[in-house]
């Protein structure tokens, strides 16, 4: 899947980049946003709170994803398409803005969403067709 995210330091820095990398790791968890987290977590805070930082990623992030956003304390999440499918950052779910979590962060939606969107439309056509 040609997903990518980003972590931005508060002071505009990149902390870390990533891509999604499911299938070629054999990794459920290793979604562009997780990966990218984990190595920002490394170089930003205390280890794991990334207070002041933003996400930014191709699609809306999923259930995990977004449960990782909030626990990782990150201040802001930025995306470009809407998954109506899996999204957890308002289309199916809106774990970031649960008022029952201790952190929602700023969600900042649909950042170029129709080229973030021909992108993945362009992935999956050229996957299912037929050779």
């Amino acid at each position: 899947m040609p997903v990518g995210a980003v972590v931005f330091a508060p002071d505009g820095g990149v902390l870390a980049r990533a891509r999604n990398a499911r299938e070629a790791s054999g990794d459920p968890t290793a979604h562009a946003e997780i990966l990218a987290l984990r190595e920002a977590a490394g170089r930003h805070g205390d280890g794991w709170r990334l207070e002041g930082c933003t996400l930014a990623v191709t699609v809306e992030p999923c259930t995990m994803c977004a449960g990782a956003i909030v626990l990782a304390r990150v201040a802001r999440v930025v995306f470009g398409a809407w998954e109506p499918k899996t999204g957890a950052v308002g289309s199916l779910w809106d774990v970031v803005r649960d008022r029952r979590l201790n952190h929602r962060p700023e969600v900042v939606a649909g950042v170029l969403a129709d080229e973030c969107a021909a992108v993945l439309d362009e992935f999956f056509l050229r996957h299912r067709e037929v050779p």
